[in-house]
């Protein structure tokens, strides 16, 4: 049985009397690890190291060194590979391949991109007349804000917690992450490669345990946290906020998502299947910026929706270390009971359920997993809880539309607003809907690719904030003027 302790000041603790709860695998509900959750000490002894780690060595090295350091990270992450995808495939069930080919590469790499956006990304410079003529000289400094609070999610656990330390750290700022308590592994490994590549004690901190009464609700609510970044469900986004405004602590957050999916007549037909396919059932549908909404031109609508069908229920159902399944189980038993009470819930509302709608047949101890098979509706109308809610699970509601203002306005009512992707090869109706959608992120043709320079983040209830490139400078470093009196 493994033990997942914390990682406080470089070293793995935990007291063995202390509190701890049972991680299960998704693929068969065995118990496979045994998960310590942090008491408020224990959050405090986290913060305390890495409010003491800015005024040790960390915060004393130059920007030059700092990302040498984190190069070095992204190289040992990459010489660890299979431990970590070992680790990640453990905690969510997914295929190999997914985590072999994004999920933990794109975790090495954010390490790499940003400790070199840090070092090439300028602030201003002002020359400005004074009354004497003399004049004077303005320029900018960005410095570190301190101690950020991570709270990462359980659908991409590396990617999306690097994501987020990557930036922190490059920026000069120490870190103390809660993963969630669905998959605590990676970010506990990552302790060993920040110990093994020579990263100052303190820097990276890991406390595990869940968000209320808990390692989250202590994080948020520290005083010496100086600003917290949150991906997860909007309902957790609004209690951290509100954590956030005792001492005025700045906050980023990737929150829900019911995000639409358009495809026009004249879209490159497989393409857009694929683009579609992908975009609903990849992680059983458990991608914050996965489409859940699909609305397709009237000419083409009965052939792609049969078109999907076919794809859906030709997944391959199996361990991730099974080379030929390609589709996982849901993150946890507690989750598939949600995810089955939508499709009860599509039944009731009077949904025609293409395929899928249970639970699959499946042999052995993988009768006992979090399985659900893919599941696309029509039929519905937009007021429908499975077409308004996120969901979070492997399923599609798809609806036919006439022209570009009526799905527009379909595509914008929601109170959400993440991302979208659109299929056509009219070029200047790719400009002018992804202009008109009112999302953080627009894919034409395409689906998950993700320059980490651009700008990422949602609008409504989708989040606060903007990362990606310079714009997670701007989150993770306090801008100061200085002012020159020539």
């Amino acid at each position: 049985m493994r033990q997942i302790r914390h990682f406080i000041n470089g070293e793995y603790s935990a007291d063995p009397g202390g509190r701890s709860f049972e991680k299960r695998s998704p693929l068969d509900n065995r118990v496979i690890a045994t998960v310590a959750e942090a008491t408020r000490a224990e959050v405090d002894a986290a913060v305390r190291a890495a409010r003491a780690a800015l005024s040790g060595p960390w915060g004393r090295m130059t920007t030059d060194e700092r990302c040498a350091l984190l190069h070095k990270v992204a190289d040992e992450i990459t010489r660890r590979f299979d431990d970590f995808v070992a680790a990640e495939m453990a905690d969510t069930g997914q295929p190999h391949h997914v985590m072999t080919h994004a999920f933990i590469p794109r975790g090495a790499a954010n390490f790499r991109v940003f400790a070199d956006t840090v070092k090439n990304v300028p602030t201003e410079a002002f020359q400005m007349a004074t009354p004497d003529g003399a004049g004077a000289l303005n320029y900018g400094l960005r410095l570190p804000k301190g101690v950020i609070g991570v709270i990462s999610p359980w659908n991409a656990p590396f990617l999306l917690m690097t994501w987020k330390v990557a930036p922190a750290l490059a920026c000069g700022n120490t870190v103390v992450v809660k993963p969630s308590e669905e998959s605590p592994q990676t970010a506990a490994l990552l302790g060993e490669v920040m110990n093994a590549v020579g990263i100052p004690r303190g820097v990276y901190n890991v406390v595990q345990g869940f968000g209320p009464d808990s390692a989250g609700e202590f994080i948020t609510t520290h005083e010496e946290i100086d600003a917290i970044t949150f991906t997860g469900e909007t309902r957790t986004g609004t209690a951290i906020m509100q954590a956030a405004a005792v001492g005025m602590r700045d906050v980023s957050f990737e929150l829900g998502g019911k995000n639409a999916g358009i495809v026009f007549a004249d879209a490159d037909f497989d393409a857009a299947v694929d683009g579609i396919f992908r975009s609903a059932f990849m992680n059983t549908g458990q991608v914050c910026l996965g489409t859940e909404r699909v609305y397709v031109e009237r000419p083409i609508f009965d052939r792609f929706v049969q078109a999907l069908k076919l794809k859906a229920e030709a997944v391959k159902y199996g361990r991730p270390e099974d080379h030929a399944s390609n589709y996982g189980p849901l993150i946890s038993q507690e989750h598939r009971r949600k995810v089955l009470g939508y499709y009860a819930k599509a039944v009731e509302e009077g949904a025609t359920v293409v395929t899928g709608g249970g639970v699959p047949e499946l042999p052995g101890e993988l009768a006992d997993g979090a399985w659900v098979q893919p599941t696309i509706w029509t039929g519905l109308p937009e007021t429908a809880a499975v077409v308004r809610e996120e969901i979070f699970g492997p399923c599609c509601h798809i609806r036919p539309f006439d022209d570009e203002a009526e799905v527009t306005a379909l595509a914008n009512a929601t109170d959400y607003g993440l991302s979208t992707t659109i299929w056509t090869t009219n070029l200047a109706r790719a400009h002018r809907v992804a202009a008109k959608v009112e999302v953080g992120i627009t894919w034409v043709n395409s689906w998950f690719l993700r320059d980490l320079r651009t700008a990422f983040g949602g609008s409504k209830q989708s989040g606060i904030g903007r990362e990606g490139g310079v714009h997670s400078l701007e989150f993770y470093t306090e801008t100061r003027n200085v002012c020159i009196k020539l």
